[in-house]
């Protein structure tokens, strides 16, 4: 199954719809999971245009929108919850806005977990990734720091996919994320939108 990771969306304040570019990246996936910082509902009907949609943490919609019709629209969005967790192809994925690890002070960047795991060995990230979502869980999606990161830790694959209007907090085209998995398989990779502009 191919999975299109996308974060950080940034819509209304970054354009009015998202990249064009998204289209192509996702072209062949079965599904997309959307890690947060969505601000507005049309931008998951947008991404159901390619795929179905899954998103994580919340739509704060009341700094751009009417916040009393807001509310009523969308506390009840089958696609968004504060947490999801999928079970696909036996992998259990967790998919989660901010990602705040008990025990790290750190906000969790590209190698952030390597260093603390250094200075650290005894720390169970397993464990403390079970915390946070009740349930065991081997694939954490993520978003928030608009740092693009894939990396494995103790059996555990950790997925930022960045942003695609906000790469490492940079006003510019930036990237998705597709996640390839089976049985006994997974693989993730960054996609650069700028290598679809026409």
């Amino acid at each position: 199954m191919k999975i299109g990771l996308i974060s950080d969306t940034h819509v209304p304040t970054m354009g009015d719809e998202p990249p064009i570019e998204i289209k192509d990246a996702f072209k062949d996936v079965d599904l997309i999971l959307h890690s947060g910082n969505i601000h507005v509902p049309r931008v998951l009907d947008w991404l159901e245009t390619i795929a179905p949609v899954k998103a994580a943490g919340s739509i704060d919609g009341d700094r751009f929108e009417n916040p009393e019709s807001f509310s009523m629209e969308c506390q009840d969005d089958p696609r968004v919850s504060p947490i999801q967790i999928l079970e696909i192809e036996g992998h259990n994925i967790g998919v989660i806005n901010n990602l705040l690890v008990h025990g790290i002070d750190d906000e969790l960047r590209p190698g952030i977990i390597e260093r603390q795991l250094k200075n650290r060995p005894e720390l169970d990230f397993p464990k403390m990734i079970e915390t946070i979502f009740d349930a065991s869980i081997d694939i954490v999606v993520f978003g928030r720091m608009n740092y693009a990161m894939i990396e494995e830790h103790q059996g555990l694959l950790f997925i930022n996919a960045g942003s695609p209007v906000l790469p490492r907090n940079l006003r510019k085209l930036g990237n998705v994320g597709i996640l390839d998995i089976a049985p006994g398989e997974r693989k993730a990779s960054i996609i650069e939108l700028s290598q679809f502009t026409k």
